[in-house]
């Protein structure tokens, strides 16, 4: 009797457990009976039919991430990199989710992975750095649409990171010591033409002030000579006045003709003293006659030479 007693409560038990099912908040629970999709439980207390219902699936409803492992990838300019990302999904449909695929994880993942091959394969290595943001919307966008029979929803992929291999590495390494060889000498290359520039400007300048200088000289000496030739001018106008009024005075002719014989003496002295040979004009046969007629015109001219000094300092 107590053998039959503990077999009649452990099928008690039994038929009580799968009698009820308590259903949590981030799962969703898919019910069989008979082997046919019944329907999916929410999150709560609910009752099945035993022996007829049972649990098929049960799924996270709440945000899931994936790991998608490193794989090599071929850029468009044929460089080999190591790309590994993170995509994050959502349950939306659990009975898609239960009989639409076996496994949507390992199909998100394997579907992720062949996407991010097929999208880094049309960009060069650069780009794949600089547009890592239109990328992940690109595998996104392919995913979501390949995964909407699953009854998942894509949210977002992230590239966790780009790794060139070896080869490229030492390649790129090699490009930007290039690439700051060639723009260092295009800055040395830059600062000369600017400090020749710099220097043509100075000697251009150096010469504009040079001849700004030396013009300035000529019209300064210009208007000195312009000056020293009007006070010569006038100095000669008013000497020629002075003598003029002389030699209108008494005794100004006369002293004129006396300084004219006085310079014609000198003058033939000079050319008597360096000539070889003497030359004396006819009025001059009678030596004795000509210096007599000359002390005799001497007197009166001293007086009036005299006289006539006298005359200027006064009017001086």
């Amino acid at each position: 009797m107590l053998t039959v007693f503990t077999f009649m409560v452990i099928i008690t038990l039994f038929v009580l457990y799968n009698t009820y099912i308590i259903v949590h908040m981030r799962e969703s629970v898919v019910v069989e009976r008979l082997g046919k999709f019944r329907k999916v439980l929410e999150p709560g207390f609910h009752f099945l039919l035993p022996f007829f219902d049972r649990v098929a699936y049960r799924h996270e409803i709440r945000e899931q991430v994936l790991d998608i492992p490193s794989q090599t990838c071929i850029t468009n300019d044929n460089m080999q990199v190591e790309v590994d990302g993170l995509v994050y999904l959502k349950v939306t449909d659990p009975k898609k989710a239960s009989y639409g695929i076996g496994n949507y994880r390992n199909a998100s993942i394997n579907l992720a992975q062949t996407t991010m091959r097929s999208e880094v394969g049309k960009l060069s290595l650069s780009r794949i750095f600089s547009e890592r943001d239109s990328l992940n919307d690109k595998i996104v966008r392919e995913i979501d649409n390949a995964s909407d029979p699953w009854g998942i929803k894509v949210l977002r992929y992230e590239i966790k990171n780009i790794a060139p291999s070896k080869h490229v590495l030492a390649t790129l390494e090699k490009q930007m010591e290039a690439e700051r060889a060639k723009r260092a000498e295009i800055t040395l290359a830059t600062a000369k033409k600017e400090s020749q520039i710099i220097i043509s400007e100075g000697k251009r300048q150096q010469s504009i002030n040079i001849s700004e200088g030396e013009k300035q000289k000529r019209i300064n000496y210009a208007k000195g000579k312009s000056a020293e030739i009007e006070l010569l001018a006038n100095a000669t106008s008013e000497g020629s006045q002075m003598v003029a009024s002389a030699v209108n005075k008494p005794g100004g002719k006369r002293a004129v003709k006396m300084q004219l014989v006085e310079r014609y003496i000198d003058e033939l002295d000079k050319i008597l003293g360096s000539a070889k040979i003497t030359v004396l004009p006819e009025g001059m046969a009678n030596v004795k006659a000509f210096f007599e007629g000359t002390e005799k015109l001497i007197k009166p001219i001293k007086d009036l030479d005299s006289h006539t000094h006298r005359e200027e300092g006064r009017l001086q």
